[in-house]
């Protein structure tokens, strides 16, 4: 707790310096609040004012219920007020003209930075989490019950779906049928236990995947091999191994809760992924409104959106109007209109629970006229869960967070939801030709949806006919503020802030604070926080040699080598790679050292603490290697010689000191 008052109170001063106002008040204030209540005060009280503060400015002015727990002065609370009064009006409240962006920014950073420490959860939460989990799973048999009920609706919604993917399911159907699909392993855990490369020689199979998809067709290289499975046992659907249900570290407010999958089940769910995603890049509709490359389309509409301007898109390319040009500032490009008064019309929404309130019957809705596709999707679902506490009950929704085939679903129907409730406004059935005209203005990644602005009230109301909740905290249309997908505008401006993820580590052997602590460290200084940066080279210069290394600047939407995407860093002002495998600082200019030149490398070498996990050991042989080396793919399939000796998730992560190159 002292290691983080500390970084507070550098992160604070830091924040006062750039806005010129003063911090002392703001300061005594926060550690008489953290003692009196704890660490809780900076992951939930201080990341509720940061919530209040973005609805204010999403509805210009600061309301009488916003801040409870905070004294006001006249319209303003008394913390942060100094920050407060250069971007709302100290007596009425109201957003100023021309608000403060650094103001803005600093009270985003001080208030939120601390809301996703992973942090241990109590048997309370997580026993409260497992009954949400169950009541969610009400909710969605009641949202069922209603669509099921509504003829017209479901009539609408199944139309909708042929109109957006009826290209997209009818490829995939043909593949199922004709047998293309190529399944794989993941790294994770499974429901059976079965770890690295044991996964190859699985026993179990259902009798639902047995009928689209034998098991001698997907367990085997060559027919050859048939014998070696003539042991697997074909699961009839009483007899199915569940999913487990289990938690994992969120954040202070309790866990988030994921499903391991059996191994087959697994299996087959990456086949269809694989396909799924090959042809959404391949359709212009689907690419342009779901694919899961990447987030950059939506977080550049979310700027766009957080504009006074208009957006063109054609064929998926977005660009700004004529009425809007880019704007070098020092943090990167701002985005800044040339006339005031024109609305750019892009809403942020978010969901609440998104994954676990997809229903089966939505999907099944939108691939009835498609059987080949819905005998392997549904085939590929498991039925029922373990919750722990609860027992094993049988699921309505489509499928929790650990599934393959969830993030890819909740995508295709929260968008046909959303051009369902685009329809409605319009009073009129959609057509190919609506739909071309609304990409670039329509988007979905997940629960990250973007739409535009005169239709956001029919969309929420279509979102909640379907039982889902919009998370209308985080969602955004009429100001100038919009997230989506970990980033945040401002009139243009990103003012995405910096997170602490871990606690702040004590000693070496607390290997993912270590490493999340040196994250923290670089982002904090490419971001502009001296006094931050210079307190916690301080704390790691303690426990490891932290030496400067070598680092460059890539453009958002400029590819990453796959190798050194895990030390990427993404900034306001574009996306930092390290090409050093060491734990190092990050400087202006050349490092400084020390550092010696390899006789064998002819690279300058430091000694730096290194991140040292090695995949535990895990043999296969005979037709599980063959199977495995036949189904490998991707840019590099055969880089790691060992695969067949090795695989899985490290057992242990440990911080070894040596020499490495500084690039």
């Amino acid at each position: 707790m002292k290691s983080l008052m500390a970084l507070l109170h550098w992160v604070l001063i830091d924040l006062g310096t750039r806005c010129g106002t003063s911090t002392t008040a703001d300061l005594k204030t926060i550690s008489r609040r953290v003692e009196a209540e704890g660490v809780s005060f900076l992951t939930i009280s201080l990341a509720n004012f940061g919530k209040d503060f973005q609805k204010s400015l999403d509805q210009g002015y600061v309301s009488d219920e916003q801040y409870p727990g905070f004294a006001r002065t006249a319209g303003l609370p008394r913390f942060l007020s100094g920050f407060l009064r250069l971007v709302f009006d100290a007596r009425s409240g109201r957003l100023l003209e021309n608000p403060s962006v650094d103001a803005i920014y600093s009270v985003r950073q001080l208030t939120l930075m601390w809301a996703k420490i992973a942090l241990p959860s109590t048997p309370e939460r997580e026993k409260d989490a497992y009954t949400k989990y169950l009541e969610c799973e009400q909710d969605v048999r009641q949202a069922d019950q209603n669509f099921l009920s509504d003829p017209n609706l479901r009539r609408s919604y199944s139309r909708l779906g042929r109109l957006l993917w009826a290209d997209l399911f009818t490829t995939l159907d043909e593949r199922v049928y004709y047998g293309e699909l190529l399944p794989k392993h993941g790294p994770g855990a499974t429901a059976d236990k079965l770890k690295g490369n044991l996964k190859w020689t699985q026993q179990e199979w259902t009798a639902r995947l047995e009928r689209v998809a034998p098991h001698w067709e997907h367990l085997v290289p060559s027919p050859r091999y048939l014998d070696r499975v003539s042991a697997v046992t074909i699961l009839e659907p009483s007899d199915e191994r569940p999913s487990k249900v289990i938690s994992v570290p969120k954040d202070a407010r309790g866990p988030r809760l994921i499903a391991v999958e059996p191994t087959c089940m697994q299996y087959m769910q990456q086949a269809v992924l694989a396909q799924i995603v090959e042809l959404i890049d391949g359709n212009d509709i689907c690419r342009d409104l779901i694919s899961s490359r990447s987030q950059q389309p939506n977080q550049l509409l979310a700027q766009l959106g957080s504009l006074t301007g208009s957006v063109v898109a054609t064929r998926g390319e977005l660009k700004l109007s004529e009425d809007v040009t880019p704007v070098e500032t020092g943090n990167g490009i701002s985005l800044e209109p040339h006339t005031v008064g024109l609305q750019m019309g892009l809403a942020t929404l978010d969901l609440s629970e998104a994954s676990d309130r997809v229903s089966s019957q939505h999907v099944r809705a939108l691939l009835e006229n498609h059987p080949n596709l819905l005998e392997i999707v549904d085939a590929s679902r498991t039925r029922k869960a373990d919750v722990p506490g609860h027992g094993v009950i049988r699921l309505a929704k489509f499928a929790s967070m650990g599934s393959a085939l969830c993030f890819p679903f909740e995508s295709i129907v929260f968008a046909t939801v959303c051009f369902l409730g685009i329809e409605k406004s319009l009073s009129r059935p959609l057509t190919k030709k609506d739909i071309m005209s609304l990409i670039g203005r329509v988007r979905v990644y997940g629960d990250d949806i973007i739409v535009p602005v005169e239709h956001v009230q029919s969309v929420v109301e279509a979102l909640e006919t379907f039982g889902f909740r919009v998370n209308r905290n985080k969602s955004f249309w009429t100001g100038k503020f919009r997230e989506s997908c970990g980033k945040d505008y401002y009139a243009g401006t990103d003012i995405s802030v910096v997170r602490i993820r871990q606690p702040l580590p004590n000693d070496r052997t607390q290997v993912e604070q270590v490493v999340s602590t040196v994250s923290l460290r670089n982002q904090l200084f490419h971001a502009g926080f001296t006094g931050a940066v210079d307190y916690l080279d301080s704390l790691i210069e303690r426990i490891i040699p932290f030496p400067e290394v070598h680092w460059t600047k890539v453009e958002n939407d400029s590819p990453i080598a796959p190798s050194l995407e895990e030390n990427a860093i993404s900034t306001r002002s574009g996306t930092i790679v390290q090409s050093s495998p060491a734990l190092g600082k990050h400087s202006w200019g050349p490092c400084q050292g020390p550092y010696q030149l390899s006789g064998d490398l002819q690279k300058p070498m430091v000694r730096a603490a290194v991140v040292s996990a090695k995949s535990p050991s895990s043999e296969i042989d005979d037709y599980a290697a063959l199977q495995k080396w036949f189904l490998m793919r991707g840019e590099h399939p055969f880089e790691d010689k060992d695969h067949l000796l090795r695989a899985g998730r490290p057992d242990s992560v440990r911080i070894k000191i040596r020499m490495v190159p500084l690039y």
